[in-house]
């Protein structure tokens, strides 16, 4: 069992910068790999990025590539997304999810391969 609980998110202006932050509790953070997903009111859920076990390997959605980093701090037990030039269509709830299992294209971005979640995090970002 792993408990998450994300932190970070508020009202920013287009071009401003937010980062994120996901504590997790309970059985060794370091067996999951990590993924943010985020959900904007009437839409599904989407995913946003993802990082293996040691840090080393990362994936992001094409509309956040290049803008987004995710990192993670296994002595912490900690995952991060770094948010920068952020744009209106950002605005979303923010989770983060844990997943016990190695996963390649497309899996690791469905929600449904992640078993734990938090409870999300609000980001607005005003125009």
């Amino acid at each position: 069992q792993v408990q998450l609980g994300e932190s970070g998110g508020g009202l920013v202006q287009t071009g401003g910068s937010l980062r994120l932050s996901c504590a997790a509790s309970g059985r060794s953070f370091s067996s999951y790999a990590m993924g943010w997903f985020r959900q904007a009111p009437g839409k599904e859920r989407e995913f946003v990025s993802r990082i293996n076990r040691v840090g080393v390997s990362t994936y992001y959605a094409d509309s956040v590539k290049g803008r987004f980093t995710i990192s993670r701090d296994n002595a912490k037990n900690t995952v991060y997304l770094q948010m920068n030039s952020l744009k209106p269509e950002d605005t979303a709830v923010y989770y983060c999810a844990a997943d016990p299992t190695r996963r390649s294209w497309p899996d690791y971005k469905l929600g449904s391969n992640y078993d734990y979640w938090g409870q999300g995090t609000q980001v607005t970002v005003s125009s």
